[in-house]
């Protein structure tokens, strides 16, 4: 039987991009105000009126600053490496060239800085380029305040100044950034744990305010006074004069006929305004860390387990976040221009929680008896870096 020839037409594959912003044909953004620069997209930022530093003030709430400062050490502690990009010479050449420049800068200060863009949705840091002889180095990253930028409808950081308030182009090669939270790809502002956080942090403080007033009221009773119906109004004055003394004088004195008595309070409060607290507290937690009983005690071994490690995934997923994005741009600037034939290095954190190695060391001494001998990598994978064939280095 003969073949039946397909007259159908092979469709190419399109190489360049369709649904962009920079266009204008973008139906969720609003082109009609900045001409040349993108407005966040985060709902609270736009329905409260304000700029970010809406959640600058998010960052005084104490369990905010609490919950946050613990997700940035549990990333920041954790050992951190360079891996060369492949095996050759000028790889490894560049690793260690990167692992110095890292070092000198100091990588953790950077990296808890640049974790405040899991907060506010985004983050930008300053590259500060040096000459050393033939080479390119960082001497710096300066981490820049959020508000002082905005972003071009292509992504593109723009600075924001007294003149400019739609922004001005940024050098190439200049600036880190990275978002994140976001659903999509179309907004480069992110959206940050601020976002979830705003209005927890907002409830507590005015059930504060409300838990306040009531200590104030069961504390101090209010003072009543009563007067006859021909009291003067000057005698009304001295009245309301001496009912205002109960707060702060030992003794007062009244008009004769007038009458002076406390309203003491009645109702045990206390403990509904205190669940709401913990309530807000607990849902930060939730939000910061994805779960509460790591900074609030309660639950069994097995759910402490089971909090803990959701929390060491949150904080994984952080350090690859920054280490990604940085290998992405900073890394790759930086072998382009010193080592143009080196494939890129890679940056790491090692933020697994720690296990007992010592049943796997039974296991692998077991089957290396059997005649089985283990590769390199799997060495390092399993025991951390440092370890190389025995009689070879590096």
């Amino acid at each position: 039987m003969a073949k039946v020839k397909s007259r159908a037409k092979a469709v190419k594959p399109l190489f360049r991009e369709v649904a962009v912003s920079g266009d204008g044909r973008d139906i969720t953004r609003d082109f009609g105000g900045l001409m040349n620069a993108l407005l966040p997209q985060d709902s609270v930022l736009r329905d409260r009126g304000g700029d970010y530093t809406l959640y600058e003030d998010v960052l005084r709430d104490d369990q905010v600053a609490s919950t946050f400062q613990q997700r940035r050490m549990a990333v920041t502690s954790a050992e951190w490496g360079v891996r060369p990009g492949g095996a050759d010479r000028e790889s490894r050449m560049a690793a260690d060239f990167l692992l110095e420049i890292l070092n000198q800068i100091g990588w953790d200060n950077v990296t808890d800085k640049m974790l405040y863009g899991i907060f506010y949705g985004f983050a930008v840091a300053e590259c500060l380029w040096g000459q050393d002889g033939r080479f390119v180095t960082l001497e710096a990253l300066r981490v820049r305040k959020q508000r002082r930028f905005t972003f071009d409808p292509f992504g593109r950081p723009m600075l924001v100044t007294p003149g400019e308030a739609n922004g001005l182009a940024l050098p190439e090669r200049k600036f880190w950034h990275f978002h994140a939270g976001a659903d999509n790809d179309d907004d480069p502002y992110g959206l940050g744990l601020a976002h979830w956080l705003y209005w927890p942090v907002f409830f507590k403080r005015n059930g504060l305010k409300l838990w306040l007033i009531f200590m104030d009221k069961f504390g101090m009773p209010t003072a009543m006074g009563s007067y006859p119906a021909n009291a003067t109004d000057e005698e009304k004055r001295r009245l309301l004069a001496a009912l205002r003394a109960i707060q702060t004088d030992s003794g007062i004195i009244v008009p004769e006929g007038m009458k002076v008595e406390l309203i003491e309070s009645s109702r045990g409060g206390q403990v509904s305004y205190e669940s709401f607290i913990d309530r807000m507290n607990a849902a930060i937690a939730k939000v910061t860390l994805s779960q509460t009983m790591t900074t609030d005690a309660g639950g069994g071994q097995y759910k402490a387990d089971v909090h803990k490690n959701v929390r060491n995934e949150v904080v994984k997923a952080d350090a690859d976040l920054i280490c990604d994005s940085f290998n992405r741009s900073v890394g790759a600037w930086l072998t382009a221009w010193n080592f143009p034939e080196a494939r890129v290095p890679k940056v790491w954190r090692r933020v697994s929680e720690d296990q007992d190695q010592r049943p796997i060391a039974e296991r692998d001494r077991m089957l290396f008896e059997m005649g089985l001998r283990p590769s390199v990598a799997y060495i390092r994978a399993t025991y951390g870096e440092g370890w190389s064939e025995a009689g070879r280095a590096g």
